[in-house]
């Protein structure tokens, strides 16, 4: 089976996208209906704007959502089996799979970028890299910190990020580097996401979620908190809703396409992060990524 994967913020570039801008009639009104719906020309920003301009979360977002989803509308042979996406990729997912129409999705994200940044704004917060040990142990240190600090993306076997308090996330480091990690590095990253931090902006995002028409889609999508594949519009909404304070499930998420009957995938859009982790998570599986047609 074929599964198309979406990427999460991280991922961007200056120059995403422009490609099917300049070359794809259909890409390009959409890449204008986008601008219409944002307020502002998202399209200057991706295609000759600066690295700090993209590192915005309220324009990283909809600039990987745009790039991922409008490249996914431009494929003629785009018939997927089942998707997925990292964090932010999951609404990419949805959309592709036709779970939702690209305005409600595209506005969705808007409103999630934004209330994450005004969530990290509020309270000094971060994320950290940690490598080179088991995930019940990462979880078990978490446990033990006094303040928040939690295990937020399961990213591959090894590889795990944690997410929290500013305090807590730099105790936590050097608890998990006295008990063998080979790194446990504090991220350049705009605050805690996936962690109860992020509470007021889950609360933002439910009242847009709740407002949205989701359809069933034509496939399965594979969602973050559990891993597990959906088709019913009321679950993927409450998972979708969930999503922004618990961990993004990656590992498992793979793991399960494959129990599922996954041969080869496709990563769509800016990047190549999830090819990387799906081949440590499946060498099996045969990973390809298009950033363009």
């Amino acid at each position: 089976m074929k599964a198309y994967v979406f990427p999460g913020q991280g991922a961007q570039f200056v120059g995403m996208g422009k490609d099917l801008y300049d070359n794809v009639p259909q890409a390009k009104e959409m890449f204008e209906k986008a601008n219409e719906i944002l307020g502002f020309r998202i399209t200057d920003l991706m295609f000759a704007g600066t690295d700090a301009d993209l590192k915005q979360t309220k324009v990283t977002q909809p600039a990987i959502f745009l790039h991922s989803v409008i490249l996914a509308k431009s494929l003629s042979d785009f018939n997927p089996q089942m998707t997925a996406g990292h964090s932010l990729g999951e609404f990419s997912a949805l959309v592709a799979a036709g779970a939702m129409n690209f305005e409600d999705g595209l506005r969705l994200v808007a409103i999630r970028a934004t209330a994450m940044q005004k969530a990290c704004e509020s309270e000094p917060s971060t994320m950290a890299a940690v490598l080179g040990l088991e995930d019940d142990k990462v979880e078990e240190i978490c446990a033990s910190v006094n303040g928040v600090v939690v295990a937020a993306n399961y990213n591959c076997p090894g590889q795990l990020v944690i997410s929290g308090a500013v305090k807590a996330v730099e105790e936590a480091c050097e608890k998990l580097k006295t008990a063998g990690a080979k790194r446990a590095l504090v991220l350049p990253v705009g605050g805690a996401f996936h962690s109860p931090l992020m509470e007021p902006a889950r609360i933002e995002l439910e009242a847009g979620i709740q407002k949205t028409n989701l359809q069933t889609p034509v496939c399965p999508v594979y969602q973050n908190v559990d891993a597990k594949p959906y088709t019913d519009p009321a679950t993927i909404k409450q998972n979708l809703i969930a999503q922004l304070t618990a961990p993004v499930r990656w590992t498992q998420t793979v793991q399960n396409m494959v129990a599922d009957g996954l041969t080869s995938c496709v990563e769509l859009g800016p990047g190549n992060v999830l090819q990387g982790l799906i081949k440590k998570i499946a060498p099996q599986v045969t990973v390809e990524g298009k950033q363009a047609l």
